[in-house]
């Protein structure tokens, strides 16, 4: 499936390098050995290539499963008659649905680093400009402060040196207050891999309560350890354009912090979101691989599964509880951010759940106040894998593959897709082997 790198200037952020006529069907297969292989080998016979796959308990049988496939052409073709009258008389009449067919379009999706320059300009709101409820907006000194570190942002361009900002008294001064106050915490609210990375990077990247550290030695002490990178950003992004990066092991940062009239509060991610909420876990290799396992998800998914993934991010790396020996802990840097909410999160007030990506990618929550549920994943191995999974069910027809060396991404043809989530499912059946050994 061919692409363009990049799309032309007029429609840049609308581009769709394919479009394929896709036929949707239903099967109910039997929870025995065997049983779905007899079915994916009647679309080999017939040349259907499967485009997706997916999978769900059948709600009015305990012996079956309903398993969705999206089929390349219409049901017209005649591949695909051939392979739904086989499916009938191998399933029954009755296990075997033909949903419909459509044609679906896949975005444009940064395929190297270098594609992250054309976000630069795309933020979706503060950065320059706040709104009327910000703690910074009458002030005028704070806002030019803020337009002059976005102008910054705009001009960077991938590969190169990370802009150098000399932070005023005021600004560490307001550093100073919440690092002092969330270290406190950290020791007996914060997972064990937050607490492990922290005095390294105070040891090796600059981290002190006195003054805030130069993004530049921060990126540089991630690249040593997981091969992620951080980039200036000038405000938020959209879902998308944020997720995408991750594919890349890069992280957007803001270089701006908060109002020092609200030293404990922000409406928005700032340096000390970023820098004392996600670098740690992001130089933990587990968690390196589950953050960019999401990003790897969004590239050429639907506007629908952008949400999606969009909430799963919310759930995990900014909201995230994790199952340790000590109990649970914090693992989102919404949390690890917060005082107020890193003590809420751990009360007997919140509902605590099992991690789930199917379930988490649907919750509702709001942004404005404390959540009321959490998910708990038992490891960032078993949550990577689960994420994997999930993938894999998403309504994009190829997986990517990531080179760390070039950080470039190439696609994977259905074959090697349906490969891959073999193996996942063996990986976590592993992994819940494991985990009834120990019970």
């Amino acid at each position: 499936m061919e692409t363009t790198n990049k799309p032309s200037e007029d429609s840049k952020w609308k581009t769709i390098f394919n479009q394929t006529e896709v036929t949707r069907l239903e099967l109910k297969v039997s929870h025995t050995a065997g049983s779905l292989a007899s079915a994916l080998e009647i679309l080999k016979k017939n040349n259907a290539n499967m485009k997706k796959i997916d999978s769900t308990p059948d709600p009015e049988s305990q012996t079956h499963y309903k398993i969705f496939l999206d089929l390349e052409g219409t049901k017209e073709h005649e591949n695909i008659q051939k392979t739904t009258e086989e499916l009938k008389q191998l399933l029954g009449e009755n296990n075997l649905k033909i949903i419909g067919s459509e044609k679906r379009s896949i975005p444009w999706f940064p395929r190297k680093a270098e594609d992250l320059d054309l976000f630069a300009r795309k933020t979706m709101e503060y950065g320059a400009e706040l709104q009327s409820d910000h703690p910074g907006f009458k002030d005028k000194e704070y806002r030019e402060r803020r337009a002059h570190l976005a102008q910054l942002a705009q001009k960077y361009k991938q590969g190169e040196p990370l802009p150098i900002v000399e932070y005023t008294e005021e600004e560490n001064k307001t550093w100073g207050l919440v690092y002092n106050g969330l270290k406190k915490l950290f020791p007996t609210h914060a997972c064990k891999e937050h607490i492990h990375v922290f005095p390294l990077l105070e040891k090796f990247a600059g981290y002190c309560p006195e003054k805030i550290p130069q993004l530049q030695q921060v990126s540089e002490f991630l690249q040593k350890c997981t091969g992620w990178t951080l980039r200036p950003v000038a405000g938020l992004l959209s879902s998308r354009d944020f997720i995408n990066a991750l594919a890349f092991r890069i992280f957007h940062s803001t270089q701006y912090i908060r109002h020092s009239s609200k030293p404990m509060y922000t409406p928005e991610p700032d340096v000390c979101h970023e820098l004392l909420g996600h670098v740690p876990l992001l130089a933990d290799p587990a968690f390196a691989s589950f953050s960019q396992a999401i990003g790897l998800a969004s590239l050429g998914a639907s506007d629908e599964d952008i949400e999606r993934l969009g909430t799963l991010y919310w759930f995990t790396v900014e909201f995230g509880l994790c199952q340790q020996k000590e109990g649970i802990r914090a693992y989102g840097a919404g949390l690890l951010s917060s005082f107020g909410e890193l003590e809420h999160c751990l009360t007997d007030k919140p509902e605590k759940v099992p991690f789930d990506p199917h379930v988490a990618s649907k919750q509702k929550y709001g942004i404005t106040e404390y959540q009321m549920k959490y998910f708990v994943t038992t490891s960032f191995e078993d949550a990577l894998i689960k994420v994997q999974l999930f993938a894999q069910s998403l309504d994009r027809p190829f997986s990517v593959r990531y080179d760390p060396y070039t950080r470039t991404v190439e696609t994977l043809d259905t074959k090697e897709k349906i490969a891959k989530f073999s193996s996942l499912i063996k990986s976590e059946m592993n992994i819940l082997e494991e985990a009834l050994k120990k019970l």
